[in-house]
């Protein structure tokens, strides 16, 4: 179905029918359904703050252009900025470059800040409506809004794929920039997950009943050893004891 954009008190909003139930979609309601938190997050950083945070990350083209390249970066970073773009770039193309404000969600996520997603979305769902070039753009987000408003989707049988998905993903990977030095720049200490204290001694644990199984499996063995040898020899019959009452068993000290 078509949409429209319209305002309403102020509010900019995108307007359709689906399944003949009028669904409307805000910033507000963007956050709503991805249930982001994020009213207060940082829509886009100052253009010396992003070369700056940009140059600690490895980035090798010094530029006061607004516009930065994967290829400029090394691995961990390409891909991190990568998995960025395929998941939130408003582009049909050019998916080795990125603009200020895919730069600031880079930034944000790096060192911790709260990135304003849902603004970003709603505004590059808004300049794709009144482009004359349109595309399908967001499909797994528009799926959760809608379903948010209209509920049962299931009459809904023919499914869509996005090209920018499964086409080329990850060519721009691979590229190096020209005159890049190659010099690896680790990622920043809060992205490191660091391993739990307890999973070290979880393993030296296993080892260790491993260890005491294999010890307790010989004593046995050398027991059932002793019991063979001694039921070979002749014995002597010794007087019946008295029967005493029954008493908890005990571990008994060994005397080897």
């Amino acid at each position: 179905n078509s949409v429209v954009v319209k305002k309403v008190n102020d509010v900019t909003r995108l307007q359709a029918l689906v399944d003949k139930k009028k669904v409307i979609s805000t910033e507000a309601t963007i956050r709503d359904a991805l249930r982001l938190d994020d009213v207060e997050g940082v829509e886009c950083l100052p253009n010396e703050e992003i070369f700056t945070e940009l140059a600690k990350m490895g980035y090798e083209k010094p530029s006061t252009k607004l516009t930065f390249y994967e290829a400029f970066f090394l691995s961990q970073w390409k891909f991190l900025i990568h998995t960025i773009l395929q998941c939130m770039s408003a582009k049909r193309t050019s998916w080795n470059e990125f603009s200020s404000s895919m730069a600031s969600a880079v930034i944000c996520l790096s060192t911790g800040r709260n990135f304003n997603f849902s603004k970003y979305i709603f505004d590059s769902l808004v300049r794709n409506v009144d482009s004359s070039t349109k595309f399908y753009i967001y499909p797994r987000f528009l799926q959760l809004m809608i379903r948010k408003q209209v509920g049962d989707l299931s009459s809904h049988t023919t499914k869509y794929s996005s090209p920018a998905l499964t086409q080329k993903v990850f060519v721009n990977m691979r590229r190096v920039g020209k005159g890049c030095s190659g010099v690896e720049t680790t990622l920043f200490k809060g992205m490191i997950v660091e391993q739990p204290d307890g999973e070290g001694a979880a393993e030296v644990n296993v080892e260790d009943v491993s260890t005491a199984g294999v010890a307790a499996e010989g004593d046995v063995r050398a027991a059932n050893d002793d019991v063979s040898t001694s039921v070979e020899e002749p014995s002597i019959p010794s007087p019946t004891p008295p029967t005493l009452p029954a008493q908890p068993s005990q571990d008994i000290p060994s005397t080897s």
